[in-house]
């Protein structure tokens, strides 16, 4: 191991390996994420991976965990109880998730989640310690919206799983309503539709109106394709959203169903206000070009990652063991408000952890 650099691997569990010779380069993606059922654990370790190496960064693609070296991983199929030793470190990739228990680092994919404070919401635990930013990879092979089109505004679409559109929008009614104003509406919910925008005038991409959370968890990664694909977007208020507005022609929000009609009916009747859109996403989407975040990965792994691998493996046994039992405290405790009894496993936890450090002193 170079003492300088460690190892970079990217853990993606052999059981999803994708079949076929499928990990060649970053193209070689399309086909896989078109045959999966796990698009978090493949788009932030496979494609990822497959982005980084063929930029000529050192990484690796693992099937299992090693004992030395930096492994990022997805959420959900890190082992629960994997503590890292002296010379491994746990990078854990939220996506929608919470925050692994032993993990040393953790990325999210909103940045509205660095400004929670440390607190218990079901049961995701949110750790105090090293948390950090990176937008989700645009879609891959995405093919922009016709420019034959010119100035049509007829077809309006919601890109993704239904689960994540608001039922109000699933329902007949609302296809007839935009058939009223001459619209077209459709759900596309199939995978391997999802790079498509060629026929596509607008997006329309809303949760819920009832706006129950703020969504922290979720990334923008909607509007990002809007804006890859070159068509408006109207869209709820997810704080992934909020957080990346820069403009009023970012795109469009909207907070009820009248106001989508709304914002619907204004587009329509408002070419210039479409160009303008079209044009300022054209300049958004530079933020989030594949080269663009290959950068950002490259900078946050060198300048972020590595010393924090080194801060770790220099501390000592002492110092790494306070760490695991805090965080062995906050995964015990993630249930308080369901079983007032477990506070008699806090102060267990409490007296080990004060034991650890009157050792020390």
């Amino acid at each position: 191991m170079n003492n300088n650099f460690p190892p970079i691997y990217f853990y993606l569990p052999e059981a999803d390996w994708p079949i076929g010779n499928l990990l060649e380069s970053p193209e070689s993606y399309q086909e896989v994420i078109a045959q999966s059922t796990s698009t978090g654990t493949y788009g932030w370790i496979l494609q990822t991976y497959l982005h980084l190496k063929a930029s000529g960064f050192p990484c690796t693609l693992i099937g299992t965990i090693p004992t030395e070296g930096i492994v990022l991983g997805y959420r959900k199929t890190l082992p629960e109880d994997l503590q890292p030793g002296s010379k491994l470190l746990l990078v854990c990739v939220q996506g929608d998730e919470g925050q692994h228990p032993f993990a040393q680092v953790h990325l999210v994919q909103n940045s509205q989640e660095l400004l929670k404070p440390y607190r218990l919401l079901g049961d995701r635990i949110l750790f105090p310690g090293e948390i950090y930013f990176m937008p989700y990879w645009p879609q891959p092979g995405a093919i922009p919206r016709d420019a034959s089109r010119v100035d049509r505004f007829e077809n309006i679409a919601y890109v993704g799983r239904e689960m994540n559109l608001a039922p109000e929008l699933l329902d007949p009614s609302w296809r007839e309503k935009l058939q009223e104003l001459g619209l077209q509406w459709q759900v596309i919910s199939a995978r391997d539709r999802w790079n498509d925008y060629s026929q596509i005038d607008a997006i329309l991409a809303v949760r819920s109106f009832n706006r129950p959370s703020d969504y922290h968890w979720k990334p923008a990664a909607k509007l990002y394709n809007a804006w890859h694909a070159g068509v408006p977007a109207i869209i709820g208020v997810d704080s992934a959203y909020r957080a990346e507005r820069k403009s009023k022609l970012d795109y469009i929000e909207v907070k009820s169903q009248s106001e989508a009609i709304a914002a619907l009916v204004r587009l329509r009747d408002d070419t210039h206000l479409r160009h303008a859109m079209v044009e300022n996403g054209k300049i958004r989407a530079q933020e989030t070009t594949p080269e663009t975040l290959i950068l950002r990965w490259k900078n946050l792994l060198t300048d972020v990652v590595v010393p924090a691998y080194h801060r770790w493996s220099n501390s000592s046994n002492l110092t790494r063991q306070v760490f695991l039992t805090r965080r062995s405290l906050a995964v015990e405790t993630k249930d308080w408000r369901k079983n007032i009894q477990s506070g008699r496993n806090r102060l267990g936890l409490r007296t080990r952890l004060r034991s650890l450090i009157s050792k020390k002193n």
